[in-house]
């Protein structure tokens, strides 16, 4: 379902994809070649999300915001299942892993995992190319580029199998 929350309507390029059991509302805007899986619920009616291009939130994924964190998810971004970001910004070419919780004002630098399960605490910041795990989440290793060119093929593929379902 896609709702509009007072003045604001999601905003969806033509190439993203959603699934019909997917809830969207408000203040969204998602980019090209996007999709968000089944059971999704992205709510933006206190701050805005915006989703960038290439990138695919999983089924069960819940993502809003607060009154002082938008959440930011840029492009080629795989979000695993079940994955909760909460006023969070997650740079481009990352993989967030399934049921992880991501809290407000955390950054996830460019090209990084946050491992299945992990908690990334309210207002931590981890570099680019970080393997982040835990509960609270710490970094456990730095990626080479060859990981993070995994990260972007990953999403990739995510792009043909929402081309599938149309």
């Amino acid at each position: 379902m896609i709702l509009k929350f007072k003045e604001f309507y999601p905003k969806i390029d033509p190439s993203a994809w959603i699934a019909p059991s997917a809830d969207l509302i408000g203040n969204i805007e998602i980019g090209e070649d996007s999709s968000v899986w089944f059971g999704c619920v992205i709510r933006s009616d206190i701050n805005e999300v915006k989703i960038g291009k290439n990138t695919n939130i999983q089924d069960l994924s819940c993502i809003h915001t607060d009154t002082n964190s938008k959440t930011i998810i840029g492009n080629n971004v795989t979000v695993g299942h079940k994955v909760m970001l909460h006023g969070c910004i997650i740079e481009d070419n990352c993989l967030i892993g399934m049921s992880a919780t991501i809290l407000d004002n955390a950054v996830i630098g460019e090209g990084s995992i946050v491992g299945a399960n992990s908690l990334v605490t309210a207002g931590k910041v981890f570099p680019p190319r970080s393997m982040i795990m835990g509960s609270p989440a710490k970094v456990v290793k730095q990626l080479s580029q060859e990981d993070v060119d995994k990260l972007i093929a990953h999403a990739a593929r995510y792009v043909e199998y929402k081309n599938e379902y149309r």
